[in-house]
């Protein structure tokens, strides 16, 4: 008989394009979320967990990366009813669906902000990962561009809340109305025929989104027959003849030195576009709007090079960019980039009802953002461990246990060490690996004097280096207390 083949181990590896979090990521993630979430409210927006998984219908075909397999989403169909779902690709589409469903029950307009998880089926690289968190908020129902005016100014807000300063980011609006206009213009939009040229405006759509990256020549060469990357890859281009790309690129740079210069100029690209006529007087409206509201071309510009990528914008659309420079693995210096983007897009909840629903908001690149406050200096990469309480004694784990507990019940972190206490050292080796920032220790003399001893190992790491250790039980990082006012140490020490 053969030998059966031994099945072998898994490898113990994340998936390509997908990493772990730990500890002090998590909390640090946590704490800009919750500060941003308190702007969120004081500007009247509700909070909405919505599912992770929608139909692959309800999400639609916005993705920007359509080359990938399921138009860039992980889905799979059910064995029962053969519906095709998937995991969302956004915070967007799934409250369109949720908007259509609850429409009844919720007021309108209905603001709403939410936080989590979302997932893309893209080709990953450094940096880019599949699976990352959004922080949105939006306003569905509200036709009036003054939503759109109140979102950027929300967004500002929320930066400046979290510790990106004013004059280290900038807020930049446009009009894909704008964009439509000078498309028509070029002659690759036919209103009479929506669905004509769209292969070519979602290449043009991409193509613009990548300007700071690739520049000018990559951009040509998108709205041309395409562009070859670094690594080989070939990206198909629009197909655009070179009076039709320079139409576009005019679009791109017809920023000038002030608000109403660069409406002027956009106004002179559409002329004979309807809709590219109506995006121009919207973004005079949102810019009266943002000067009402006190915010002015240091946080919020007009900028036609924002375009956004997703496919199912209709008005205004904004990015928020931070502008302060970092190096890069090479050590170059380099603007940050963009942490936020977002638009309105009033034709997606007819998706699901058949009437036009006008909705706007705003998503925020959470890690992202928080690359942004390390490089500023605002988190440190780093957080304090649980006090711990050593165990020198196994058969007296309730005493170490309710010490803990008095600290747990005072809002202060503690644990009891759970390994193996006979090597006392290795106990304080695993409080240096949680960055504890004291220790306690009772043992069986401690507990008969009624008294603990309190180890400060985060003054202790700064003492200890050149001290030997008959000195090292001199110095101020130990001290010996009575138990009855362990509490109150603690807490003093603590701050």
């Amino acid at each position: 008989m053969a030998k059966q083949k031994k099945q072998p181990r898994p490898k113990a590896e994340t998936p390509k394009g997908f990493r772990d979090y730990f500890g002090h990521e998590v909390t640090e993630r946590q704490e800009m979320l919750n500060r941003i979430a308190e702007v969120y409210r004081r500007y009247g927006f509700d909070a909405l967990e919505s599912s992770g998984v929608e139909t692959v219908e309800a999400l639609g075909k916005f993705l920007p990366d359509v080359d990938r397999p399921n138009e860039g989403v992980f889905a799979w169909q059910e064995d029962d009813d053969k519906t095709w779902l998937a995991l969302r690709y956004d915070l967007t589409a799934p409250l369109a669906r949720v908007y259509a469903q609850h429409r009844n029950d919720l007021p309108t307009p209905y603001r709403r902000y939410a936080m989590g998880p979302v997932w893309r089926n893209e080709k990953p690289g450094p940096g880019r990962f599949r699976q990352f968190y959004q922080c949105d908020a939006d306003t569905v129902g509200a036709p009036t561009v003054a939503a759109d005016a109140e979102i950027c100014g929300m967004l500002a807000d929320a930066l400046e809340t979290v510790g990106i300063p004013r004059g280290d980011y900038i807020v930049r609006v446009n009009n894909r109305k704008v964009l439509n206009g000078v498309m028509e213009v070029a002659g690759v939009l036919d209103p009479s025929d929506p669905d004509k040229f769209v292969t070519e405006r979602g290449i043009v759509l991409r193509a613009i989104d990548k300007l700071d990256r690739l520049g000018e020549d990559g951009v040509r060469a998108l709205l041309g027959e395409g562009r070859k990357d670094e690594s080989g890859d070939f990206t198909k281009g629009a197909g655009l003849g070179p009076e039709q790309a320079e139409i576009v690129m005019g679009f791109m740079a017809a920023r000038r030195e002030d608000g109403p210069a660069t409406v002027a100029a956009l106004r002179g690209l559409v002329q004979g576009s309807t809709t590219g006529e109506s995006g121009v007087q919207e973004l005079e409206i949102i810019a009266e709007l943002l000067d009402g509201q006190g915010l002015g071309p240091e946080q919020i510009i007009i900028d036609p090079s924002v375009v956004r990528g997703l496919g199912y914008y209709t008005g205004p659309v904004f990015e928020a960019e931070l502008t302060f420079e970092i190096l890069d693995e090479k050590g170059r210096p380099r603007q940050f980039g963009s942490v936020a983007g977002g638009g309105r897009y009033d034709d997606l909840v007819k998706r699901f009802t058949g009437q036009e629903v006008p909705a706007t908001g705003i998503s925020i690149g959470v890690d992202r953002l928080l690359a942004a406050l390390r490089a500023k200096g605002r988190v440190d990469g780093s957080s304090q461990g649980p006090v711990l309480i050593t165990v020198m004694d196994r058969d007296r784990m309730g005493d170490y246990q309710k010490m803990a507990a008095e600290l747990r019940g005072a809002g202060i972190r503690a644990e009891v060490y759970l390994g193996n206490p006979k090597n006392f050292g290795n106990q304080l080796k695993y409080a240096d690996k949680r960055d504890c920032p004291l220790a306690i220790i009772e043992g069986e003399d401690e507990k008969a004097r009624g008294v603990v001893t309190v180890k400060d190992l985060v003054l202790g790491k700064k003492l200890a280096e050149g001290l030997s250790h008959e000195e090292w039980k001199e110095q101020p990082a130990q001290e010996e207390i009575a138990r009855g006012n362990l509490l109150a140490y603690v807490q003093e020490k603590l701050g």
